[in-house]
Formats: C-alpha cells, structure tokens, sequence
C-alpha cells in the first residue's frame, strides 16, 4: 500500500493539468478568483488559492483569459471569463483529455489497439 505522501504527490500531478481546464471551462461565465476557487472545489478540483490566483494571472498574460475589475460593489473584484481563443484552447484541451481517456479505458480493460 502506498503511502499517503506519495499518493498526494500523485493526485497532485494529475490534478495540476485539469484545474486549467476546469478553470477555462468554468469562466465561460464571468466569475471573480474567489468563486472561482469555491466552484472548482465544489465540482471535485480543490485548488489552493496561492496556486489558482498565479494561474489566472498567466492565464490572462497568455491570452486565454480576459479581465475586468468591478468596483461598483463596496469591495472591487475583478472578474475572468475565457476569451475567444481560451474557447479555442478549451475545445482542444477536451478533445485531447476525451482522447486520453479513451487510451486509459483501453489499458485498463486490456484492449489492444
């Protein structure tokens, strides 16, 4: 049985990958890095907030996401959505994650190609 270490560290790597495209997927709808963070959570990809606030950033500085502070509420937030070529990335992203999947299911089965 491994241990709890070296699984962590194993989910982590996996999960690393998929919190881009969960977080692509899930500004579809503008959102604040806030709710972001207790959405993501809620559908199964806990991220910390010290790790999802420098990927909103490089998300942004790569042109996947666009921004834009509110500062009509008492306290400013600035919200993401995905942009038109973060749309683009996504649907690749997916076609490759389906694709993955589809290898791991033939693996595991023990299907030959």
């Amino acid at each position: 049985m491994p241990s709890d270490e070296i699984l962590r560290t194993h989910l982590q790597e996996l999960r690393r990958g998929t919190v881009v495209v969960a977080s692509l997927a899930a500004l579809r709808r503008p959102d604040y890095g806030y709710a972001l963070l207790q959405r993501l959570t809620g559908h199964g990809f806990p991220v910390d907030a010290n790790t999802l606030y420098p990927l909103l950033r490089r998300l942004e500085d790569q042109g996947l996401l666009t921004s834009e502070w509110n500062t009509e509420e008492s306290r400013p937030r600035k919200f993401y959505w995905t942009s038109e070529e973060g749309e683009t990335v996504l649907h690749q992203l997916l076609d490759d994650l389906a694709a993955v999947q589809t290898s791991m299911t033939g693996l595991i089965q023990g299907v030959d190609r």
